[in-house]
């Protein structure tokens, strides 16, 4: 996929950029070619950002996402899919996992032996099966008719179909043969993710005990909390080897829940997703999710055929302004949980995820109100950011960090 402007050498300069360390004031980013470089203070400046509000955080990664752009990552071409990865990279996602959804396995197999293509070329971070292995009491948006348990041998063989590219299977564990795909799974270094499941509080700490590690989209598609039986949920929130999936789109949590989810799990095991479908950044309309019907209204996807919610229309911009107009977080903790928690998860630290000399130059660049105005690729301008700004005023400062 070719990149929309190529720099060899650029010094970012005049921004609030998110660290490691934390946040630093007027901060400086020198990038040579694909990489982040050490910071030269020699060096001129190529992009100016000083004077209007701006903010530079690494470029977001998610883990759970079915396309965008009109384009399905679940039953489509080639073409398809690279529309849905640029769709989301203008959107702030450089890093990005396909997610199927339920269909019958010979197709689940040539669909995943297409995107293992797409991860050896370098567009795309792995391939996240979800379903068929999940229960029909929480099937959400799945054709009940394609479900099946979890045996091990079939989920070795579908790992097997996607050569290496498979990062994450989501199942519900209490199904036959779920425990034993789970210790299955992680010794096959995938990651084991517990969701559409309604296994009570017990079934799901036998998971976690056997290797899961995610909770596909925490409090969707799996039993309410409660107080004499607490189910899956709080299973998932208490346990430290569990990193919990948001979706911050207003839709599927209310923010009193997310904000729930942090108390409880803290920042260090959030991971925001998008979930998202073909309507990502796209609009309104019918869609097809695998073989099921779609309709977007409103931004809202929902089967044709009943009531229940199918994906999201989210792109992690919106998902990254929200956790900060709307939950109240901290700039750190939002970049924690939308490219720091999601880069380790896939084992991609040392490449991505933060800002620093030897990762990829992977960015994203905010104007004062935190809607997007610039995003880097390793070294290449996807979305460039405006020319240089006058210098600083009051009314243009950046805003002070959020505790």
């Amino acid at each position: 996929m070719a990149p929309v402007t190529t720099t060899q050498r650029t010094v970012l300069t005049g921004a609030r950029v998110v660290l490691p360390s934390g946040v630093v004031n007027s901060g400086r980013i020198t990038v040579d070619g694909a990489r982040i470089a050490a910071d030269e203070q020699a060096e001129q400046a190529t992009h100016d950002l000083a004077g209007r509000g701006y903010t530079v955080v690494p470029g977001f990664v998610d883990i759970h996402n079915h396309g965008g752009g009109g384009a399905s990552f679940t039953s489509g071409t080639a073409e398809d899919i690279l529309t849905g990865v640029r769709t989301h990279r203008e959107h702030g996602t450089t890093t990005v996992v396909a997610s199927t959804v339920t269909e019958n396995l010979d197709a689940l197999a040539r669909q995943a032996a297409l995107l293992s293509e797409i991860v050896e070329q370098g567009d795309l971070a792995g391939i996240h099966y979800e379903g068929p292995f999940i229960s029909p009491c929480r099937k959400g948006a799945h054709d009940p008719t394609l479900l099946r348990d979890p045996d091990p041998a079939t989920v070795r063989k579908l790992i097997e179909a996607g050569r290496g590219a498979v990062r994450m299977v989501t199942l519900a564990a209490e199904l036959p043969g779920g425990i034993e795909s789970v210790r299955l799974l992680a010794d096959l270094g995938v990651i084991a993710a517990i969701g559409h499941t309604d296994a009570d509080y017990e079934q799901t700490r036998q998971a976690i005990d056997a290797g899961a590690t995610v909770a596909t989209h925490l409090f969707n598609a799996m039993p309410p909390l409660h107080h004499r039986e607490p189910g899956p949920i709080s299973a998932l929130l208490e346990d430290e080897r569990i990193t919990v999936e948001l979706i911050n789109d207003g839709t599927h949590l209310h923010p009193s829940v997310l904000e729930l989810a942090f108390g409880s799990a803290g920042a260090a095991r959030v991971a925001f997703i998008t979930d998202a479908m073909d309507a990502a950044g796209f609009g309104d309309g019918m869609y097809d999710l695998g073989p099921l019907k779609v309709e977007v209204r409103q931004g809202v996807a929902r089967l044709a055929e009943g009531d229940s919610i199918a994906g999201s229309t989210l792109t992690l911009d919106t998902a990254f302004k929200r956790a900060l107009t709307i939950d109240g977080l901290s700039l750190t903790d939002a970049v924690q949980a939308i490219s720091v928690n999601p880069a380790r998860l896939l084992g991609l630290s040392d490449r991505i995820g933060s800002l620093e000399p030897g990762k990829d130059a992977d960015l994203v660049v905010l104007d004062e109100a935190y809607d997007l105005v610039g995003v880097m690729h390793k070294g290449a301008w996807v979305v460039e950011p405006p020319a240089s700004a006058s210098p600083a005023s009051p009314a243009s400062a950046a805003p002070a960090e959020r505790s």
